[in-house]
């Protein structure tokens, strides 16, 4: 089931939605899919001339694959040009995800600051991309590509404090993706899906395989988007601000293939190690 067919039907129904198994992540579903499908839900109760300037998400337990989630909004408040929305992903009467969302419409000010110039990276055919491998890599990852450039893959002992490289949707027909991918318009449902789509930044640091998951996380999208489509390559990097006591937090930015910022991400993370 695509990621374009989990949004179209969370528009429509909802209070009761499974993920396929085909998205997780280990043992519960892929996390930035789940914030994805809320903010789709979210994004339904608020007018279209608002559009999302931050997100503040919470995974309070994993989602489980092939179990019906609800996905639940309340506007907390409209204000002249800010509306701000709570959203809740229920599983078997608990709350598995928290998202507060701010929406806002753009008005004139006398304040404009350009983002920081985009780091320099190899070009996206001369990285290594980390396959799909069913098994080993999480499920979800049969449908998004991912090309290091900076750092080291997970588990390599590569103790730089940045990782990144390119991100887009798998364009081509994969041998375990029964459909082709949709090409659509990058929204920001998919920008939760490419920035989510990178492991942890702490497990490249790491000799040997181990848990490592996001507790809590934030982003802010630049408006208005750009056009891009899903399988235009982006740019991420993440860095590490500080590490310790079996909990990281990192920040990461998204930009186009061409240097313009997209998105400014930070996450708490953990790991068992």
């Amino acid at each position: 089931m695509r990621f374009s067919d989990l949004l179209d039907a969370v528009r429509s129904q909802p209070q009761a939605l499974s993920i396929p198994a085909e998205w997780g992540q280990g043992r519960a579903s892929f996390g930035g899919l789940i914030a994805a499908l809320q903010y789709e839900a979210m994004r339904a109760k608020v007018p279209a001339e608002r559009p999302v300037r931050s997100l503040a998400i919470t995974f309070v337990g994993p989602v489980e694959p092939d179990v019906p989630v609800s996905f639940e909004v309340d506007v907390l408040r409209e204000g002249k040009a800010v509306s701000q929305v709570l959203g809740r992903a229920m599983q078997k009467g608990q709350v598995v995800t928290l998202m507060q969302g701010s929406f806002g419409a753009s008005r004139e000010s006398a304040v404009a600051v350009p983002a920081q110039p985009a780091p320099v990276m190899k070009h996206w055919d001369e990285c290594q991309e980390l396959p799909y491998i069913k098994g080993v890599t999480p499920e979800f990852m049969r449908y998004l590509a991912m090309r290091w450039s900076v750092g080291g893959l997970p588990f390599t002992g590569n103790t730089s404090r940045e990782m990144g490289g390119w991100v887009r949707l798998r364009g081509e027909v994969h041998e375990a993706v029964r459909e082709k991918v949709r090409e659509e318009a990058l929204s920001e449902a998919y920008i939760l899906a490419l920035v989510d789509a990178w492991p942890p930044a702490l497990l490249p640091h790491l000799r040997k395989p181990a848990a490592g998951s996001t507790l809590t996380w934030t982003i802010e999208f630049v408006q208005p988007l750009l056009a891009l489509n899903t399988l235009d390559w982006c740019k991420y990097l993440a860095q590490i601000e500080h590490a310790a006591d079996g909990y990281g937090h990192v920040a990461a930015k998204l930009w186009s293939a061409d240097g313009r910022l997209i998105a400014m991400s930070r996450q708490t993370v953990t790991i068992f190690a």
